[in-house]
């Protein structure tokens, strides 16, 4: 029988919560053990260590291998960095719309268009995230470090429960200070995949509070603004590689993401947004012996295989990027409900301008 139920939810996990059987909501998260061997087996083929987690956000089942380990970020950083961004706005110490100045002195090579730029050169906080997170600009990250502080990106960390993930340092530029002994093994930063997944989740259910305080009224817009930088992400060879054809410049991707590149070293944390719902992947290959930078890179290739067998899993269907309130995850439109097992259709949100 065909029932309509209008949810208002406060939160996307509330949307979740309201379509799942009563039972399923007292159950701790169940490890998908098929799915962990199918990532065993992906593992076993590529000649390098692989660390995953994996989350649905709809029925709360995870997948994992090696999801505590210990591994390089590489730019996955920069999910730190957009967290405490995060928190700083939030608190009043920070704006999108303030202005910074790109110095010579802060331009470094690698990814990204602003070392190439001539200087000085006038940029909002927003320009500047925008360009750390859809071209991973090395520059820009610097520019961000410097205004948001270090320290201060790490005590975020820290109070967001995550114990294994650091920033060392700036971009390409030597470590100043007393460092951690393991520093010199890590380079820029350290993480796991299950702490880096943590931070991908707390943009896409927008709990942005480190006491678990009730959300602010401007969390909902602000999360937005961090989840289309994330969407708009331009490197599309790696967790997208198999599950997006389309021109997304276009079309509004699925994914939101942020990836990591080293010689040795491919990563990529994910909102994948699929018509059972939403999922988070957060996927590190380390020690990797391919060490080309082609599109055929190995490690790149594996951490498309790990996505591709994921979704093949939990959302046979496929990818639906209508099916995710962009631009306030906190406020999504009201929910109809065929039956309990029919995921929810979402339309977008009314858009956002950061422009305030």
């Amino acid at each position: 029988m065909v029932r309509r139920l209008l949810v208002p939810a406060l939160s996307l996990f509330a949307v979740v919560l309201a379509i799942l059987p009563a039972s399923a909501q007292t159950l701790s998260p169940q490890e998908d053990q098929p799915l962990d061997q199918q990532l065993q087996s992906i593992a076993a083929a590529h000649h390098g260590k692989l660390a995953v987690y994996a989350h649905n956000l709809r029925t709360g089942q995870t997948a994992s291998l090696s999801p505590d380990l210990p591994v390089k970020t590489a730019s996955t950083i920069k999910l730190g960095i957009l967290l405490d961004a995060a928190e700083q706005i939030r608190a009043g110490h920070a704006s999108l719309s303030e202005k910074l100045v790109l110095q010579h002195a802060n331009q470094v090579g690698g990814s990204g268009v602003l070392g190439e730029l001539t200087a000085p050169l006038a940029l909002t906080l927003g320009d500047t995230l925008t360009l750390m997170v859809i071209l991973s600009d090395n520059t820009a990250t610097n520019m961000a470090i410097d205004r948001l502080g270090l320290d201060h990106i790490n005590a975020t960390l820290r109070a967001a429960g995550l114990n294994q993930t650091v920033l060392y340092k700036k971009v390409y530029v030597p470590a100043t200070g007393p460092m951690p002994a393991d520093q010199p093994q890590f380079g820029l930063g350290k993480t796991t995949a299950r702490e880096m997944a943590v931070i991908m989740e707390r943009f896409a259910t927008c709990r942005l509070s480190l006491d678990n305080s009730p959300p602010l009224p401007g969390d909902g817009p602000l999360c937005g603004v961090f989840l289309h930088m994330l969407r708009d992400q331009q490197d599309r060879n790696m967790l997208p590689r198999y599950l997006e054809t389309m021109d997304t410049s276009e079309q509004g991707s699925a994914i939101a993401d942020k990836i990591g590149a080293l010689d040795a070293v491919r990563n990529d944390v994910a909102l994948v947004t699929t018509k059972a719902g939403p999922v988070v992947i957060s996927a590190f290959t380390v020690e990797n012996a391919d060490q080309r930078w082609i599109p055929e890179n190995e490690g790149e290739i594996t951490l498309a295989r790990v996505a591709q067998a994921i979704v093949q899993r939990w959302s046979p269907a496929g990818l639906d990027p209508a099916a995710f309130p962009w631009d306030n995850p906190l406020h999504p439109p009201p929910v109809t409900i065929l039956s309990r097992s029919t995921a929810p259709t979402m339309k977008p949100a009314r858009s956002y301008s950061p422009s305030a």
